[in-house]
């Protein structure tokens, strides 16, 4: 039998019992056995040939043989650890027996491992926690060792210490515990620990390793780095520049910044980002050029660094042109321009068109034959090669003295009476001209340049029609002045007749379609028109409401014949004289 038998909690054990008979005699019986806590032994088989007894016990249900007879026990627990005899008789042969061990493993979780949740100070007077390790529920209870950077650590030395703890379940298993206390250093910021839980299994070390961690250690700066952003050497006015405060400590210091104005540092912190070593400048000048310093302080120690830095703008100023000769020009005299300008850097010039096209490189500009009516406004650019995008121009306009003239005039003009309208007149002069009108209005005046537009509102009259308007322009070199012709609008007095034409036609044909209803009611009787009908007015009894109407012929006796009567037949003169139409009914 073997000495010891190692099976895992709940699994199942077998014990075997091999033996030997001499002449190959057979065994008369074999009896299993286990020693309870009394050291006393209790059956467990029986077996002989006849059959095999199985003792009434707590292993009754979890019990079973093998072929081999030997002992097998399922679902272990952990008060099965026992000792185990194996018991065989040969009757004259006498009996023979040996016992085994059974223990019962549990093997240990995989380690867990927490680091310190604060910062480890490298000033700390006391001896610091790194990290805790956990291993639970094992059996037997394991051993934890502790790892820096793969290097096992020792309890005391370099005042490592590592103590541990190990509980009892209520279940019969063990949690192990261990805690890792030890210096840190500067170094230590990059360092890795991790725990390792040691045991046996079937007389073989094992181990189970955490998962490796890192803790935050505080330490003070050593070194400062102040930069600015962009490059210093390509800032020029107008940039937002960044200056870049670093540090090495952990965690990052209190960041101060200041200015050198002569010999006095301004502190310019409030201008900084809170809490961050970040200082933005916008829109940068020339005022922005000097030293400017970072200053860290740490909280742990309260030590201070500081480092210093210039900052460099670019700038380009006074920009100014020169005009040789500068007294007043005329058409086609010749003028020289210079331009100059001030930077600490380089410059280069350039002379440019009002439409932008590159004229000459340098910074003069030779014009020649001046004209009046023709632009002469020219751009003087100033670059700096060496910082890329710092310029500045400078517009200079070559004034030709002329006297005026008008270039734009509204004439001739339709306009019809009593109508409400704008004269225009636009002239171009230098210097600037003053415009009158010859009539009066309100005028509204725009200047542009050298030119000058003037708008007068006015109502048309007959002398207006009659005379025009006359608009003048004029300064101290002479004036000119252009006629506006007003014309009758045709058009519209055609279309003003032609509404009157229409009018009467319209008219004609209402009288028109009223006569035909007339005719059309006395042929059906409606109204009557015979002698029958004629009553004299003059008569005391007739009523002075009703309504009588006499028709008499104006036509002489001689053309009263004509007239026809309701037969169709001529009547007498005397007999055409008059009619009477009684409205009474």
């Amino acid at each position: 039998m073997p000495p010891e038998v190692e099976v895992e909690l709940g699994g199942t054990a077998r014990i075997e019992c091999n033996f030997y008979i001499p002449e190959n005699a057979s065994y008369t019986y074999i009896d299993w056995f286990y020693v309870d806590r009394s050291n006393k032994q209790v059956r467990l088989y029986h077996i002989t040939a006849n059959g095999i007894l199985e003792d009434d016990t707590d292993y009754r249900k979890r019990l079973s043989l093998g072929e081999d007879k030997a002992l097998s026990i399922s679902e272990v627990t952990l008060q099965d650890p026992k000792v185990f005899i194996c018991q065989v008789g040969a009757g004259s042969y006498g009996m023979g027996e040996k016992s085994t061990e059974l223990s019962v493993y549990k093997l240990p979780t995989t380690p867990e491992i927490k680091p310190y949740a604060g910062g480890i100070s490298v000033h700390s007077s006391d001896i610091p926690e790194i990290a805790r390790c956990v291993s639970k529920n094992s059996l037997p209870a394991p051993n934890i060792t502790w790892h820096k950077n793969g290097e096992q650590l020792h309890a005391g030395e370099n005042k490592v210490l590592m103590p541990s703890t190990v509980i009892r379940e209520s279940s019969g298993l063990f949690t192990v515990s261990s805690t890792l206390l030890a210096p840190v250093t500067r170094e230590d910021r990059h360092s890795r620990y991790h725990c390792s839980v040691h045991y046996l299994l079937r007389g073989q070390p094992r181990t189970l390793d955490s998962q490796p961690v890192q803790v935050n250690v505080f330490y003070p700066s050593e070194n400062l780095n102040l930069k600015v952003m962009p490059s210093s050497t390509l800032v020029k006015e107008g940039d937002n520049v960044t200056l870049v405060c670093e540090a090495d400590g952990n965690p990052p210091p209190v960041f101060s910044f200041f200015k050198k104005n002569l010999d006095v540092w301004q502190d310019v912190t409030s201008l900084a980002e809170p809490d961050s070593g970040v200082l933005r400048l916008h829109d940068v000048n020339k005022t922005s050029n000097g030293t400017y310093r970072c200053q860290s302080l740490d909280l742990d120690d309260l030590s201070q660094i500081e480092e210093d830095v210039d900052l460099v703008v670019n700038y380009i100023e006074g920009v100014h042109v020169k005009m040789e000769p500068s007294s007043a020009l005329r058409e086609g005299d010749s003028v020289m321009l210079s331009c100059d300008a001030y930077s600490p850097v380089g410059l280069k010039y350039q002379w440019r068109d009002d439409k932008g096209k590159k004229l000459v490189e340098g910074n003069q500009l030779l014009v020649k034959n001046v004209t009046f009516e023709k632009s002469n406004t020219f751009s003087c650019k100033v670059m700096a090669p060496s910082v890329p995008g710092l310029e500045q121009s400078k517009k200079v306009s070559v004034a030709v003295e002329d006297k005026p003239r008008i270039v734009a005039i509204s004439s001739p003009l339709y306009v019809r009476q009593d109508q409400v309208i704008n004269l225009t007149c636009k002239a171009i002069a230098f210097p600037p001209p003053t415009v009158q009108w010859s009539i009066n209005g309100t005028a509204h005046e725009y200047v542009d340049n050298r030119h000058i537009a003037s708008n007068l509102t006015v109502r048309v009259s007959h002398e207006l029609l009659r005379a025009g308007a006359m608009c003048r322009a004029f300064n101290g070199l002479g004036f000119s002045e252009e006629h506006i012709q007003l014309l009758v609008d045709q058009k519209s007095t055609a279309e003003s007749q032609g509404v009157i034409i229409v009018a009467i036609i319209v008219a004609i044909l209402v009288v028109a379609v009223l006569g035909a209803v007339i005719y059309f009611l006395h042929k059906k009787g409606k109204i009557p028109c015979g002698r029958a009908g004629k009553q004299d007015i003059t008569k005391p009894e007739a009523r002075k409401d009703k309504i009588v109407v006499e028709v008499k012929s104006d036509k002489p006796p001689e053309e009263a014949g004509l007239l026809q009567g309701a037969n169709g037949e001529r009547r007498a003169a005397a007999d055409q004289s008059e009619k009477y139409i009684d409205l009474r009914n």
